[in-house]
Formats: structure tokens, C-alpha cells, sequence
């Protein structure tokens, strides 16, 4: 069939020593309900060499520019792919952190921003990079998060983790628990509330009920262990509340989120990563998405890492990567973005 008029999602390769290339190829090999076109930004040799190990048929095909997809054959089994960046080595090695993977994983997402921005992509899903690979090569980010806010020129965004039964907004992401307790602050914490509440209406929730995790055990017993939930946490969702967020808390952190999936609420506010993070997690990744919300475009990403342990061998599996473009698709079609 060819490609409808709807602008491609682009598909970003993470680094390349990990699972990224095959979860892609298994994907693009796989028939999906999801009308929307699809392009790799990354290596194209190195996801022949993927397919070719894994015994899958499948075609690629180079582009330089998304709107090249216009009227090509999309079917599963047919990939075009966008290169960024130096081309791979041939010897690259699976599994192991690599300076060139990582510098790799940074040009392919840098391109796919730069497309999103432009409006010639309608939403980045992004393949696992790895962090330490990323510093080898002398780029200093934390994670995909923090490179799409900068150059998307944005301070007002966030990490939210879905699946089908939770949702989880993290106020803090990438600091260390120390850095994390002092981060909280009632400026971050109105900020994540509303950016809960903006990301529950992209998912077409009309009036979200979202709940604020306390920051110490029991949301700190009513001072007793320890006085950030009422002195800092409580004032800023009774803010929100001002606004017409529906806004509660702050409520106990070791029961907040079994009450989020019982219904009670549809989105629950975290205050710092593993807070927010081992829940959703333990539900299990392959249906698990990382969303960044306050971007002027969709990004949605795997919710697990390059899994060096198992990378090159065949036994990745694609569910994450799956999830994370049925999310995305069905964020463009409500046309209310993140």
C-alpha cells in the first residue's frame, strides 16, 4: 500500500551495542494494526545485519528527509531508514558500553528532534540508549529526557511511566536519592501536577483525578517522620486545586499506587525515579511506556534499557517497543499531544 498523508513516526535506534536494532527489526517484520508510516533514524547496515541473523526478511530502504515516504510500499517487512550520524563499524560488538554507540544514540535522536520540530514526523518513539556509553563519547546527559528538553528549548516538562493499569509522573528523574529529597520544592511539585493533568487529557481523560505521593513514610505521620509532605507537598496540591486541578494527597507512598489501580485515581504524582518507577515496572515492561510530557511534540520510548546482557543473541523481545507506538499513534490521532 502506499504511505497515507499523515507525517511518519520516527523510530530512533538507541545504541546500537544493545537490543535497539533487533526490537526494531522484529517490529518492522511484524504486521501491526496502526496505520500510520513508520522510519528508523539509525544504521541501516546495522539492522541488515540484524535481520540477516535473526532469518527475517526484510527490505530497507534509504531516505534522507521523512517526506520521501510518500508512496512508497509500507508493509510490514519494508523499513526505510534515515542514517544520522558516522556510519557503524562493521565490528561493533553487542553488549559491550562502546563510545561509538554512544555518540551513535545521541546523533540518531538529535536528527529525529530536529524532524519533530520542523513537523516533518509526527511523533519519536525511541529504542533504549545507554548513559555510560553516552559519557564515553563526552555527551553529558542523563537520559533521552533531559536531550529532548534541551533542544526542544523546554523547562517545563516531565517523566511520566504508563501501562495499562497506571500511570506515574515523576517530579525528579535523574538524581541521586539525596538530590532527589532536596528537589522537592513546591515549584516542582505544582509543576508535576500539572504536567499529570496535561498528559491524563493526551489520553483523552476530560477531568483527571490525580494523586500526589508523599515524600516520606506514611506521608510523614503528621510531621512525625519528617515535615516536607505538610510543609511543601500539601501547599502545592491545595495550589492546584485552585487551578481546577482534582488534585489529592499528599497520601502514603506504599499504598497510593495499589489505590491507582484500583480506579481511584488516573494518575499518580512520584517524588523521586524509584518511587514511581519499581511500581510501574513490576507490572512488567513489555507493556509498560515512558512518555515525556511538555514537549510540542509526541515522544513515547521503551520502558527498559539496552539489555547488554542478552544483546546480538536473538532473544529480545519487541512488547515494549509495541506499546510505545500504539501510544504514540493514538496520541496523534487525538491530535491533543503531550
Amino acid at each position: 500500500m502506499s504511505a497515507p498523508t499523515r507525517a511518519p513516526i520516527a523510530i530512533t535506534m538507541g545504541d546500537p551495542a544493545g537490543i535497539g536494532p533487533e526490537i526494531i527489526v522484529r517490529l518492522a517484520c511484524t504486521p501491526r494494526p496502526g496505520e500510520t508510516p513508520l522510519l528508523v533514524v539509525g544504521d541501516t547496515q546495522r539492522l541488515r545485519d540484524m535481520a540477516d541473523h535473526l532469518g527475517l526478511a526484510l527490505t530497507l530502504f534509504p531516505i534522507e528527509h521523512p517526506n520521501e515516504l510518500e508512496g512508497h510500499d509500507v508493509t510490514p517487512g519494508r523499513l526505510a531508514v534515515l542514517p544520522a550520524g558516522e556510519p557503524l563499524p562493521t565490528d561493533l560488538p553487542y553488549g559491550q558500553v562502546d563510545a561509538r554507540a554512544g555518540a551513535a544514540a545521541y546523533a540518531y535522536v538529535s536528527r529525529a528532534i530536529d524532524f519533530a520540530l520542523d513537523g516533518a514526523i509526527s511523533a519519536i518513539v525511541t529504542a533504549p540508549l545507554n548513559k555510560a556509553a553516552m559519557a564515553a563519547a563526552g555527551i553529558q546527559y542523563p537520559g533521552h529526557t533531559e536531550i529532548l528538553a534541551d533542544r526542544a528549548g523546554t523547562d517545563d516538562f516531565g517523566m511520566m511511566l504508563a501501562n495499562d493499569e497506571l500511570r506515574v509522573m515523576l517530579v525528579s528523574i535523574h538524581l541521586s536519592l539525596r538530590q532527589a529529597i532536596d528537589a522537592v520544592t513546591p515549584e516542582r511539585e505544582l509543576r508535576a501536577i500539572r504536567l499529570a493533568a496535561r498528559a491524563c487529557h493526551a489520553y483523552g481523560i476530560e477531568h483527571p483525578r490525580i494523586a500526589v505521593a508523599g515524600l516520606n513514610p506514611h506521608a510523614g505521620e503528621g510531621g512525625l517522620f519528617g515535615g516536607e509532605d505538610e510543609a511543601i507537598i500539601a501547599p502545592a496540591i491545595a495550589r492546584a486545586r485552585e487551578e481546577g486541578i482534582d488534585a489529592s494527597g499528599p497520601w502514603p507512598g506504599d499504598t497510593v499506587f495499589m489505590n491507582a489501580r484500583r480506579g481511584h485515581f488516573d494518575a499518580v504524582v512520584a517524588q523521586y525515579h524509584d518511587q514511581g518507577l519499581i511500581p510501574v515496572k513490576y507490572l512488567g515492561v513489555e507493556n509498560g511506556v515512558n512518555i515525556t510530557v511538555g514537549l510540542p511534540f509526541v515522544r513515547t520510548s521503551v520502558d527498559h534499557g539496552t539489555a547488554f546482557d542478552i544483546a546480538g543473541t536473538g532473544h529480545a523481545d519487541p512488547s515494549s517497543l509495541f506499546y510505545a507506538l500504539k501510544q504514540a499513534e493514538a496520541m496523534v490521532r487525538s491530535g491533543a499531544g503531550t
